[in-house]
């Protein structure tokens, strides 16, 4: 790559976004909004999901162009067409759905698009220690020579993270950067974010972890329903006042959690191992146990095993060693339908590409499972009836925002989306559930809800095993709390004993129980 790609001079004072109005078919997503970021300081974007935030973003980044209003970089009215226009001017965006590569490697995706000095070959070597400088640098591990596809969801999103920062951007826009991050690393990040501040950065830090705007950010803007609801500076903010402008009500940011005497084991791994998808060891020995009543949070930082955890429990990988318990029974390779029927629930890591079909409707997706099964079907013959009326009724009772059962899915917001697919897998009164990063890119209301139905489900009995790497979700509703390190089971903590710098250490391989 060449140097001068690498090292060119750029300079922002202010971005201003003025009077920025963008309309989809039947959707006013940015209603006259008024933005500005300055050289120096962090600006925290705030909203619930469907709320702007990300549209606003987008044309900034010159993917989106409004129909009305301008953007003003230094006072001069700019046109940013598209995302080369932005990045030439020095704006760099971190997508929250990840714009890479699969079928390429770390470094050929952070090398894409960029001159090389060998013409048409590209400098990987250069990239590859680059890319190996700025991981060292702020402590985003991830390999340069990995391809994309055999990566979990938060080692993608550190590759976006260095594909930004490798561009060298003066204004950096970062959506939920620290969601795979320990406390410590959380804590050097936020560090290096105010060191580049200091040295005349520009900031936008998108987040829906109140604590981290909180301590991170200069100035808060929060945007309900397209508009701005209020900028104000963060010293002025508190984390309830926040939460009240982001929603328009009130918001319980914990959720209570009422003792209750717990039953048998239900779930149990003894000595479990797998493969990952690069051939390797995953997981290496886990033994656990989940009794019922009981939620036991699994806490990790994006990597170290939980994904293929999950995946060998819902019988979507098949152990190497080991074995899998639900109610006694072993049931370690079993396939998916069999398990559905012995009483376990999965909710995905990725809910769009594992946990629902796009282009289906709300209703197809909710019968997606027991489509087969009566009363929805006799034989060849589905009862449409049946499966109208099912349907309405998680619709109504998991509160799932949508214009009818035969919406596209796809149209509806991630919040929602998440809550179709807890609909359908609480729907079957499970006796195990696995839940695999449940709130991961959904507003607070929704994380609210999400929250009371998993702590319900525990007072009906089901044994939990959550899956989570934000510390604030693990220890809001665990009972107790399994660690994992280059998969394995680093410690368990009983939640009263457990405090984040105690998990932190564990989460880094520093601290074993």
């Amino acid at each position: 790559m060449t140097d001068q790609i690498l090292s060119r001079q750029r300079r922002i004072e202010r971005v201003e976004m003025r009077g920025i109005v963008k309309r989809f078919p039947g959707v006013l997503a940015n209603d006259r909004v008024d933005f500005d970021v300055r050289a120096g300081e962090i600006h925290a974007l705030l909203g619930e999901n469907g709320a702007g935030k990300t549209t606003l973003m987008n044309i900034l980044y010159g993917l989106y162009r409004p129909e009305q209003g301008q953007i003003f970089l230094n006072g001069q009215a700019t046109a940013i067409h598209s995302p080369a226009d932005a990045i030439r001017l020095g704006i760099g965006m971190i997508h929250q759905h990840f714009m890479l590569v699969p079928t390429l490697s770390v470094a050929e995706n952070i090398a894409l698009g960029l001159p090389s000095s060998r013409g048409f070959l590209l400098d990987l070597d250069v990239v590859t220690e680059r890319i190996r400088e700025l991981s060292s640098k702020y402590g985003l591990q991830v390999d340069p020579t990995a391809m994309v596809w055999q990566l979990a969801v938060g080692e993608q999103q550190r590759v976006e993270i260095l594909k930004a920062l490798y561009r060298g951007a003066d204004l950096l826009i970062l959506d939920e950067p620290t969601a795979v991050l320990t406390p410590q690393e959380v804590e050097e990040l936020i560090a290096t974010l105010r060191r580049m501040a200091q040295e005349g950065h520009a900031l936008i830090f998108i987040s829906h972890k109140l604590h981290e705007v909180l301590s991170i950010s200069d100035r808060v803007t929060v945007l309900r329903d397209g508009r701005v609801v209020k900028t104000l500076p963060t010293s002025e903010a508190t984390r309830e006042e926040l939460a009240r402008l982001m929603v328009g009500r009130e918001v319980l940011l914990r959720v209570e959690r009422q003792p209750i005497q717990l039953g048998p084991v239900r779930l149990s791994l003894e000595d479990l191992w797998a493969e990952g998808d690069r051939g390797v060891p995953a997981l290496r020995g886990v033994s656990l146990s989940v009794r019922a009543g009981e939620i036991l949070g699994i806490a990790g930082v994006s990597g170290n095993g939980q994904r293929e955890l999950a995946e060998v429990i819902a019988g979507l990988r098949v152990p190497t060693r080991g074995r899998v318990s639900i109610d006694g029974v072993d049931t370690s390779g079993w396939p998916p339908d069999r398990l559905l029927k012995h009483g376990l629930a999965y909710i995905p890591e990725e809910r769009m590409r594992d946990g629902v079909i796009r282009d289906f409707s709300v209703e197809e997706n909710l019968i997606l499972k027991n489509h087969t099964d009566r009363p929805y079907a006799s034989g060849i013959f589905m009862n449409f009836g049946k499966i109208a009326e099912y349907a309405d009724n998680l619709i109504e009772n998991f509160d799932i925002r949508t214009p009818s059962r035969d919406t596209p899915l796809k149209t509806l917001s991630g919040g929602n989306i998440q809550k179709m697919v807890l609909a359908r897998e609480l729907s079957r009164e499970p006796r195990v559930l696995v839940a695999a990063q449940p709130t991961r890119g959904v507003d607070i209301s929704a994380t609210e809800y999400i929250h009371q139905r998993l702590v319900a489900q525990r007072t009906k009995g089901t044994a939990t095993l959550l899956i989570s790497e934000d510390l604030d979700e693990i220890l809001n509703l665990s009972d107790r709390i399994a660690v994992m390190y280059e998969g394995q089971v680093v410690g368990i903590v009983d939640q009263h004993e457990a405090t984040v710098e105690r998990l932190g250490l564990m989460m880094a391989g520093a601290h074993r129980t």
